[in-house]
């Protein structure tokens, strides 16, 4: 095994905030087991232990949620002991934590710093357009604390980038979101389309993200970036950097951009272990790593299956002149249209706009995405 990567959710579906178009929070209401509660040190142990027993080339643990800081600070202390006792070939190890960074102190920057952690901290841009989605269980803004938390950061300073969901709202502000966030200085960004409830219609919420809109978006993004780019002024767009690794003969470092679904051991608090962070659903369980393995359970039948499934492509996808770059996108935006990406609309327009651009740069310029991996 070259690389393994881990996704860890050590505090369940809890969070601290309660966010409008939440996806986890629609999984967990469709398993038997809503919340499994908080992981213990033992299978947090358990997990360490296994992972460096593949004996993997590489190892990536991500901690995601709801909101894995919930947790608290002493348990990833226990973590980094845990890898420090048992990476005793002194394997490789990437460590990130995705967090809404209301928690964040000093102490958690300290912790960051010391262990070399990638953040991704959720910001969804200026005030009144990240406060219409992501609130406090009080309803109450939750933007100022953020913007504290990344404060912490710069002065550590700790790595971290941008993870901003592409609502409606954002699709519509552009300009204005891309401009606050280069404002602020902030050099690496994600941003992740809005997903709506997993067997319900497209479109439904207030929140919810068309393809007509995430077209727009997509083009206005890319103007701006484009010509930051051609001043010398350069923003890492992870979209935009997979395109062009693309274009320049490498694999794609997104999952959505590589044309099927690999598996990435997803660890819900008791252990149980799913394909995907967008699959962890009873149906797609593999098992528990306190009773099995990461090898066996990858290699299992019910994973080659969630793979196999993300390989069938509509003709049209398999003849459209944009697969190359495209590769037919995330299977979640699938599942309400019967194997074709919802916004297959908004990918074909955007690519024919903005393709030639992309592999004129990928042809000019020596250009390293600096977009760091997760």
């Amino acid at each position: 095994m070259n690389a393994l990567s881990i996704m860890i959710k050590p505090a369940s579906g809890n969070c601290n905030l309660r966010c409008k178009y939440c996806f986890y929070h629609d999984l967990a209401n469709k398993r038997d087991i809503i919340n499994y509660g908080m992981m213990s040190e033992q299978t947090l142990k358990i997990i360490v232990q296994k992972a460096f027993a593949t004996k993997a080339k590489t190892i990536y643990f991500a901690f995601q949620g709801g909101e894995p800081t919930l947790r608290g600070l002493p348990f990833f202390r226990k973590f980094a002991s845990f890898i420090n006792q048992y990476n005793q070939k002194q394997i490789p190890v990437q460590l990130a934590l995705q967090t809404n960074g209301l928690l964040i102190d000093q102490e958690w920057t300290r912790f960051f710093k010391e262990n070399h952690f990638l953040i991704g901290i959720s910001l969804d841009g200026p005030k009144d357009i990240h406060d219409l989605n992501r609130l406090n269980p009080q309803m109450k803004s939750t933007f100022n604390q953020i913007l504290k938390s990344i404060d912490l950061f710069n002065q550590a300073p700790v790595a971290y980038n941008i993870l901003t969901v592409v609502t409606k709202s954002v699709a519509r502000h552009a300009t204005r979101v891309y401009n606050f966030f280069k404002k602020h200085n902030f050099k690496f960004l994600q941003f992740i389309p809005c997903l709506d409830q997993l067997g319900q219609p497209q479109g439904t919420h207030a929140y919810s993200l068309t393809a007509q809109d995430y077209e727009k978006f997509l083009k206005t993004l890319f103007d701006l970036w484009y010509r930051d780019l051609r001043q010398g002024k350069k923003i890492s767009i992870r979209m935009f950097d997979n395109i062009l690794n693309l274009l320049l003969g490498y694999p794609a470092e997104s999952c959505d951009q590589i044309g099927y679904c690999s598996i990435i051991p997803t660890i819900e608090s008791d252990g149980s272990v799913y394909p995907c962070d967008f699959y962890v659903l009873d149906q797609w369980k593999l098992g528990n790593i306190n009773q099995s393995d990461f090898k066996t359970m990858i290699s299992s039948a019910k994973a080659e299956q969630f793979r196999a499934t993300s390989r069938v492509l509509p003709e049209s996808c398999r003849q459209c002149n944009f697969y190359q770059v495209c590769r037919s996108g995330c299977r979640r935006h699938k599942e309400a249209a019967a194997m074709t990406n919802y916004f297959c609309s908004a990918y074909q327009n955007f690519y024919t706009y903005s393709l030639p651009r992309f592999s004129q740069l990928a042809q000019q310029l020596s250009y390293s995405p600096s977009y760091p991996s997760r």
